[in-house]
């Protein structure tokens, strides 16, 4: 039987669990692990439950014990999390994987740039534990259980971010809720050639209607705008209009 975790094909390669595994076997504990894997193969590990920071195997011995493996990470911090949740929902193609129930392939990247990462990168950053009573940390309990949290994290890789503290329904809700708020009222800045251009103001009400026998200049009108803030060359464009209106209005017959 082909070995699964020294296959080559490329997409092994980039798998979730070839990940976490290659990280687990750079421990070069190599009789271990080979036990491990065959304790996973015939079924030994009877459950792993996922929770936040700790991942939990019941393993069965050859003897018939069952022992309680234990495998510890830190979880992000709150801070942490929005953080990625709003780099996330700022694009849609993340947003969209992780809803079809994928995890983006530079899911990796993007929390590099956070200072994070979504493996253990040394055996520091990881914490393993076994009710057994050898001595050997990993036994080849943990060994099995890691094996075994490898497949899950293919079959639901998901897994992983509960792993390091968010679920995927509390997950996928908070980038729904970062997609649907409204964005930051951004306010116009008039310039004086545009304040007041798009919206009526009293430059736009009708003229008082003339007193009887006063004398109505052609210009008048203008005196009852506010002062445009235009300019034609060097000439203020009022001054432009008001010669414009005193010509039209000697040509015009008395009234």
């Amino acid at each position: 039987m082909t070995d699964p975790t020294k296959m080559t094909d490329p997409a092994k390669r980039h798998s979730w669990s070839h990940q976490f595994l290659t990280m687990l076997e750079s421990l070069r504990m190599g009789t271990t692990f080979q036990q491990g894997r065959r304790y996973a193969r015939a079924g030994h590990v009877r459950s792993v439950t996922i929770s936040t920071s700790i991942v939990t195997a019941l393993v069965v011995d050859e003897d018939g014990e069952t022992y309680r493996a234990r495998v510890g990470v830190r979880a992000f911090s709150e801070a942490d999390w929005a953080r990625v949740e709003r780099a996330l929902a700022r694009e849609a193609f993340h947003v969209a994987k992780l809803l079809a129930g994928q995890l983006p392939d530079d899911l990796d990247e993007l929390l590099a740039g956070f200072g994070l990462s979504l493996f253990p990168q040394t055996l520091a950053d990881i914490v393993l534990d076994c009710s057994c009573p050898g001595w050997q940390k990993p036994c080849r309990h943990l060994a099995a259980a890691c094996y075994v949290l490898a497949e899950s994290f293919d079959a639901d890789p998901f897994g992983l971010l509960a792993w390091r503290g968010r679920g995927r329904e509390e997950l996928l809700d908070r980038l729904r809720e970062h997609r649907t708020e409204p964005q930051p009222h951004q306010e116009t800045i008039e310039t004086p050639a545009t304040a007041g251009f798009w919206s009526a103001g009293p430059r736009l009400q009708p003229p008082d209607p003339p007193v009887p026998g006063a004398v109505q200049r052609p210009d008048a009108l203008l005196d009852r705008l506010d002062p445009l803030p235009l300019t034609v060359g060097r000439f203020d464009v009022t001054d432009v209009l008001r010669a414009a209106y005193r010509t039209l209005g000697d040509g015009l017959p008395p009234r």
